[in-house]
């Protein structure tokens, strides 16, 4: 074998020690030596601690790269076994390279949903990221996420662009404020029923729910209508503006089932509570021509002198065409709305309106000066028609009057809201209303 050495060094030189120019200066054994800065990485070595960050870094940035290819470079199955080791090496890198990596992500089609469920669950600043504009998380994803996390992390996933109904439902569950008023703030949030009955109940004590809520394209008549009972004026003034319509296509399509209900002699609950909402009258001419009074005129000019009693009360209701029910509520509303919509409703003049103000022993003011409280039911007076007034008028009493069994008074009386699908939409108004205690 030749001699590797070069041939001017002597061979002698092999046996004898080399003397060092300073005796300071030690050989170092050789487990102390420095690693080498390049060459092939010798697995049974480790690394020095230092270095640890920065290649670290560099290789999370590497993989979030890799991932970031576009598809037609990358197939998926490389992107995932990408994603897969950029798993691990983030378990526990540091908050500040995590949400690194969620930034590069968020926008990401393809990202390996992996890797986002774990950022969407991690700390704020690092899921915020994910969680707001993330494409790739489906609606599995972000109800199984909205289950684990804070109420911080639920706000922010109500602020996202698009939010399924059965998302929403799972944000909701929890009935946190932030989180509620957000989604209802977010027009690309769809609601389901069941939800928006769940926040109209608790809106009984939420004005902001209220004003939210009957902005929203899907609530319902009903949902306005009640909400009515407890909405401040101003929201009082937008649900009357949006579900006080006309029943002229209901009037219509039904007009000749009258006869025939009346020659089977009412017979039959059910359509004579329908068809009693539906009438074109509101005045009961059959209470009327029953009554001690000559009019419904005439009780309001006495109700007035004299002072609304129980029974003077009930005798109106008849003759409004209203259950005993329906009058009491509308005549204990405390700002008069409502007694507005009575009194506009069955072709009562304006000055009646003030009578049964007075009736009720309200302040009416001077004639010349009207109260606060009564220039601001007598503009709500003027501003509905008389066929939009029926309308709310026959909806609250066919709502709150129509489905009182004995079932549903049980339910009122627990304070215990019972369930749409099996009482129907009258049945949740009465329980809501009737059971809702001012603080």
């Amino acid at each position: 074998m030749p001699n590797p050495l070069p041939a001017s060094l002597p061979q002698a030189s092999m046996a004898a020690p080399i003397t060092p120019a300073h005796p300071v200066l030690q050989p170092l054994p050789i487990e102390q030596k420095p690693a080498p800065s390049g060459g092939a990485l010798n697995l049974t070595d480790e690394a020095e601690p230092s270095a640890l960050p920065d290649v670290r870094r560099a290789l999370v940035k590497r993989l979030a790269d890799v991932i970031c290819i576009p598809a037609s470079q990358l197939t998926p199955q490389e992107r995932y076994m990408a994603g897969d080791v950029l798993v691990e090496l983030l378990r526990d890198a540091d908050v500040t390279m995590r949400e690194s990596v969620a930034k590069r992500l968020v926008m990401l089609n393809e990202a390996p949903r992996t890797i986002l469920l774990i950022l969407a669950k991690d700390e704020y600043c690092v899921a915020r990221h994910i969680l707001e504009k993330s494409k790739s998380l489906t609606d599995s994803d972000l109800i199984h996420i909205a289950r684990q996390v804070s109420m911080k992390h639920r706000k922010m996933m109500a602020l996202r662009r698009h939010l399924s109904d059965a998302v929403v439902d799972v944000l909701a569950e929890y009935l946190e404020e932030d989180v509620i008023n957000t989604l209802l703030k977010n027009k690309g949030a769809n609601f389901s029923e069941k939800t928006i009955q769940r926040i109209m109940t608790v809106s009984r004590n939420r004005p902001d729910y209220v004003n939210l809520l009957i902005k929203r394209d899907e609530t319902r008549p009903f949902h306005g209508l009640t909400m009515f009972w407890w909405a401040d004026q101003a929201a009082r003034k937008v649900i009357l503006h949006r579900f006080a319509v006309t029943r002229t296509v209901l009037q219509e399509s039904c007009f000749d089932l009258y006869p025939v209900a009346a020659a089977q002699g009412w017979n039959d609950a059910a359509v004579r509570k329908a068809l009693q909402f539906i009438e074109r009258r509101q005045r009961n001419r059959a209470a009327i021509a029953r009554s001690d009074f000559e009019s419904l005129e005439s009780a309001v000019e006495l109700a007035a002198e004299n002072g609304m009693t129980r029974e003077m009360a009930e005798e109106i209701s008849h003759m409004s065409g209203i259950k005993p029910a329906t009058g009491a509520q509308i005549m204990s509303d405390e700002t008069g709305e409502a007694l507005a919509i009575l009194c506009k409703a069955p072709g009562l003049k304006r000055r009646y309106l003030t009578l049964m103000w007075r009736a009720l022993r309200r302040d009416t003011g001077t004639e010349e000066t009207p109260s606060a409280e009564l220039a601001a039911i007598i503009a709500t007076y003027d501003s509905i028609s008389t066929d939009k007034a029926q309308t709310v008028l026959r909806y609250w009493n066919w709502s709150l009057t129509s489905a009182l069994n004995a079932e549903v008074l049980q339910y009122i009386k627990r304070g215990v809201v019972p369930n749409e699908s099996e009482h129907g939409a009258a049945a949740v108004t009465a329980a809501l209303v009737f059971g809702h205690k001012r603080g």
